[in-house]
């Protein structure tokens, strides 16, 4: 019973709201001037938030509450409440209420509180669950992010998205505990389709401490007014501080942490000199990760075995990268290629042990999950080209809050390649690499990435991140123009590392 139970929970991310927090909020909302005619809470549960809000806000006439769970209806229609609010609990389900009609019924000003479900699509799809949205593209990915990670979504965020949507040109308020990520990303959604937002708040909660839940989360707060528009959204440190801790916010098209470091250094953004690249992909570390000991290499599954050098380099993961453990890598990676696609059936004469080592393990390679594998070449890894061997590299791990990048040196006479969570530019020398790294460890660049850098992210930096910073014009800014110009200038030549020669060449002279 207690599985069925958890199983249930899991897949309706049911976590009833305590009282107390509830009684917060409303508080909160009370001392924001939050003044409704009409209450709506669309997975209400057994109405803790509900009748909260209902004692909190006399002036209501009218309350709805709606769930799937009809036990969870059933309890809350046997509650007592005071007061003149009528309120209407009914059993439905989100995504197929019609909530342009329903709230059209609801007079101004609007209070759509809650505490939606704090799960994912992909989630709920291993659960085998229906209790999803249709399913759709809305965020325009294709190719390889489409079938990535960059694909998955919070329901909540879903949900969110359409209720702005619905509440657009009303007066209105939209208060709803989730993820500090979702609300990010929500916000992000209203300032690029210019929602009418009055303004807009994250209140941080303790996310353990109330629901258990060890995620970084809050109260999103968003106040809709006709032709209002505001692209500033105070953070606070809990719901009893009034004074903000930072001010997230939407300017140029991006979306940042720090309006006043974007400010202060946007001069900075421009083209991207270097291409910056992700590491290695194999998933599958219990085999194609391995440790070295003086007599044979030790994989995952604790196995000693023997293997040619050919395919083996020096890895570095994120934990490596982020504690500047660089010079004497630990960890072996097994690479079956050179570049994606390539046919890994000449290991097999080049490198006959490694060869029978893959056909030993080759149902658990078969059996990575990710879409990528498909229509492979047996035993295939991602992440690979003429860059992953560069000699040299300028690294930093996507992991970690802070902005530290690392000179990554080779190894025994073999280049270190990283794994799937760091992030590297490749180079040909040591000077090369030890110029970028001067740049990119500046204090400029450091406040530079400061404004666009979510430290509790579940990664904090991405290539898109890193991407921004035109290390020409930063290097212009240091007084090193002319020396990472003769570098810029090589590359162009070369045409080196996956850029083409062309495009290196309006880099450089632009």
């Amino acid at each position: 019973m207690r599985a069925r139970t958890h199983h249930r929970i899991a897949e309706f991310g049911d976590f009833q709201t305590p009282p107390r927090l509830a009684a917060q909020v409303c508080r909160l909302l009370n001392e924001l001037h939050v003044s409704p005619a009409s209450i709506v809470e669309p997975t209400c549960g057994v109405g803790n938030f509900l009748f909260a809000a209902v004692g909190a806000f006399p002036a209501a006439r009218q309350a709805i509450g709606i769930d799937i769970n009809p036990h969870h209806i059933t309890a809350a229609q046997q509650r007592v409440h005071d007061g003149s609010c009528a309120v209407d609990l009914i059993k439905g389900d989100f995504f197929s209420t019609e909530w342009q009609d329903l709230l059209r019924e609801c007079a101004d000003p609007i209070l759509v509180v809650g505490n939606p479900p704090w799960v994912t699509n992909t989630h709920l799809s291993k659960l085998g669950s229906s209790n999803t949205p249709e399913k759709s593209n809305e965020i325009g990915l294709s190719g390889y992010d489409a079938i990535s990670g960059k694909s998955n979504f919070d329901i909540s965020e879903w949900m969110l998205i359409r209720l702005l949507d619905w509440l657009n040109g009303r007066h209105a308020t939209l208060a709803m505990l989730c993820k500090t990520s979702v609300a990010r990303k929500v916000l992000a959604y209203a300032w690029r389709s210019e929602i009418a937002l009055h303004s807009a708040s994250i209140h941080l909660i303790d996310a353990h401490e109330s629901f258990g839940a060890a995620v970084e989360a809050c109260l999103l707060v968003c106040v809709l007014s006709p032709a209002a528009q505001c692209d500033t959204c105070g953070v606070f440190p809990n719901l009893s501080c009034r004074d903000t801790a930072t001010n997230i916010g939407y300017r140029d098209g991006y979306l940042l942490a720090n309006v006043d470091a974007y400010q202060r250094w946007k001069t900075l953004l421009g083209p991207e000199r270097y291409r910056w690249r992700s590491g290695i992909k194999h998933d599958c570390s219990a085999v194609m990760e391995l440790t070295r000991t003086a007599s044979a290499y030790v994989n995952g599954l604790g196995e000693k075995v023997e293997l040619e050098d050919d395919y083996l380099f020096p890895l570095l993961k994120s934990s490596d990268i982020a504690n500047n453990r660089v010079c004497r890598p630990k960890r072996y990676a097994l690479v079956t290629q050179r570049r994606v696609g390539d046919d890994t059936r000449v290991i097999q004469h080049l490198a006959p042990k490694t060869w029978r080592y893959l056909e030993s393990h080759a149902p658990l390679l078969a059996n990575r999950r990710s879409a990528i594998y498909a229509n492979q070449p047996q035993f295939s890894v991602f992440g690979v080209g003429d860059y992953a061997f560069a000699p040299w590299k300028v690294a930093i791990s996507g992991l970690y809050k802070g902005a530290e990048f690392r000179v990554v040196p080779p190894f025994v006479g073999k280049p270190c390649v990283l794994d799937d969570t760091c992030y590297f530019l490749a180079c040909d020398s040591e000077d090369e690499a030890r110029c970028i790294g001067d740049l990119l460890g500046s204090e400029a660049a450091s406040e530079f990435y400061s404004a666009f850098l979510f430290a509790d992210s579940k990664r904090p930096v991405t290539v898109d991140l890193l991407r921004r910073l035109d290390l020409l014009a930063l290097a212009r800014m240091l007084g090193s123009e002319q020396r990472f110009r003769e570098f810029l200038d090589k590359r162009a030549r070369a045409g080196k590392y996956g850029t083409q020669r062309e495009h290196v060449q309006h880099l450089l002279f632009s």
